[in-house]
This record gives C-alpha cells, structure tokens and sequence, in this order.
C-alpha cells in the first residue's frame, strides 16, 4: 500500500515542479508595439504581462533619441498590466527597459524600442 502511495506522489510532484518553472511574468505585449513606428510620440507606454504585477517591484524607463528619459516616473500596475506617462520626446527611437517582480516572486526584465516618425 505505500509503495503505490510513492508512485502517486511522484507524477503530482513532477507536474507541480514544472508549474513553478514556468512561472514568471514574461512581456505579452505592448502599445505602442515593440519594434514598431508611431507617427507621433505617444502619450504612454503600456506592457501586458502574462501574471500579475508586484506595485511595489515593478517598473518602466523610456529614453528618446537623445537618450533623455522621457518617462514621468513611478509606473502604474494593474494586475497584469503596467503602464508609464510620458513627455514629449521628438522624432527617433525611443529606448523602453522595463522590469518586474510577479506575485510569485520571480523577477523578469527585458526591453525594446520603437520609433516616432517617419
């Protein structure tokens, strides 16, 4: 009887061991998109990650062509989504890092650029 009990055991643990691995917020998607061209600088950046966001750990910066940071400060979470204020910036590319620490505990960055103008 307790030897089935161990052979139950270890496909439930295997199947939770691989829950926890793929457990991180990774960046689903982003307006404006990543790589993309925008006719005008935008009034935000909004990343959609794919878990809930920690407040607190979480944030954005965004640099224009100048490598000025454009970005108002402290971003916004709402669950699974972030998003930063920006201020104008002018034409080029702009540089967006991001980084953020899921419900979960684990922590992910990452970053991208898209352009302003043609």
């Amino acid at each position: 009887m307790q030897r089935s009990f161990f052979v139950g055991a270890i496909p439930l643990f295997l199947l939770l061991a691989a829950e926890q691995a793929s457990a991180h917020a990774l960046l689903d998607h982003a307006e404006p998109r990543v790589g993309n061209t925008v006719a005008s600088p935008p009034r935000a950046v909004t990343l959609w990650f794919t878990q809930k966001l920690e407040q607190a750990f979480s944030g954005i910066t965004v640099t224009n062509a100048a490598g000025e940071r454009v970005d108002t400060g402290k971003a916004r979470v709402s669950g699974e989504q972030m998003s930063v204020s920006l201020r104008a910036g002018g034409s080029g590319t702009y540089h967006v890092k991001w980084h953020v620490l899921s419900v979960d505990t684990h922590r992910t960055e990452g970053d991208f650029t898209f352009r302003v103008g043609q």
